[in-house]
């Protein structure tokens, strides 16, 4: 009598822990404790793990673990894991596995022994998490990084540049101050831009209208073209060269007459990866564009900087009702 009610509990405990195993989110796997092929050997499989891995249970007992594994599975978190194991130790890890169909996930694992009374080790419980999104996620994140480290450096240099180039082109310090707190708050607006996009990318036309919108009354300006997306690397020069066109249009062209007006056009030229960005900036019924009388900041970054940061062609037109501005300029195959 005493035997059957010390068994009894037993067997509710087992029932028990065998339905909470089911019903678990992770996957889990019983092996066999041999270590060498054909070992170890899959003793069970919980439903979690037929549906991370596409195997149903009956498919995977009495084989290897291993048939997880392929070309992209990490052999060193294989080697650590077996020295852990070899160890007689727990070991938590992750690497690239394989599903039924061939498709790849990346798997979590904590693995852990189970001991005899005598200590010896009779099997391993592998408690395993698809951990893919995480893991993308993750990358995502240390790309934005590396990117943003990147374009710090190189927003640092074209700060130094234009610190330079604006000494070099002013005639007072007034002038000095007022060109270079344009000039840096153009470049923190296209930084605003690029931050904003998850493809840290700006569109040409947003550009344009950062440096335009507060001039556009009356009708005066005309903006017409498709959607253009240009990473980091060509949104910086072409918006320095955008508020340059505009801090010129309203000193000296278009935008200094009331009756003046700009137009914008810009298209896709070329044929599949040899796409190119044209624009085209016309100034109208404003005074003449004169020819400077020395070589400005606004006119060096046009023949100059442009070209050498884009690969852009640019040509400059005086017409007598004003200026007239051609650029042409490859486009890597993922911008438009």
């Amino acid at each position: 009598m005493t035997g059957g009610n010390e068994t009894e509990p037993t067997a509710i405990n087992l029932k028990l822990l065998r339905a909470a195993v089911e019903a678990s989110g992770e996957a889990i796997l019983i092996t066999s404790a041999e270590l060498d092929e054909p070992g170890p050997r899959i003793a069970y499989a919980n439903p979690a793990f037929t549906r991370m891995t596409g195997y149903e249970a009956h498919e995977v007992v009495g084989r290897s673990p291993r048939l997880l594994q392929g070309p992209g599975t990490e052999r060193a978190v294989l080697d650590r894991m077996r020295a852990a194991i070899v160890a007689g130790e727990p070991f938590q890890g992750e690497a690239v596995n394989y599903r039924k169909d061939g498709s790849t996930y990346v798997v979590e694992w904590l693995i852990t022994p189970v001991h005899e009374a005598d200590g010896r080790i009779s099997h391993w419980v592998s408690a395993q998490r698809d951990v893919t999104e995480r893991r993308a996620s993750e990358d995502r994140q240390a790309l934005m990084v590396r990117e943003l480290h990147h374009r710090v450096k190189n927003t640092l240099a074209t700060v130094q540049a234009v610190v330079n180039a604006t000494v070099r082109s002013s005639l007072s310090i007034p002038e000095f101050t007022r060109a270079l707190s344009g000039r840096i708050t153009s470049l923190a607006r296209t930084h605003a831009l690029i931050t904003e996009d998850l493809a840290q990318a700006a569109s040409f036309e947003g550009l344009l209208r950062a440096e335009l919108n507060p001039y556009d009354e009356r009708g005066r300006l005309s903006l017409e073209g498709p959607k253009v997306e240009l990473p980091s690397e060509l949104a910086v020069p072409v918006g320095m060269a955008l508020h340059e066109l505009t801090t010129n249009a309203l000193r000296h062209g278009s935008l200094a007459d009331p009756d003046g007006r700009l137009q914008v056009t810009w298209w896709i030229e070329g044929a599949p990866g040899e796409r190119g960005l044209r624009w085209d900036w016309s100034e109208h019924d404003g005074p003449p564009a004169g020819h400077p009388s020395r070589e400005g900041f606004g006119h060096r970054l046009l023949n100059k900087v442009l070209a050498a940061q884009t690969g852009a062609e640019v040509d400059v037109d005086f017409a007598p009702d004003g200026l007239r501005v051609c650029v042409r300029m490859p486009l890597p195959r993922r911008s438009a």
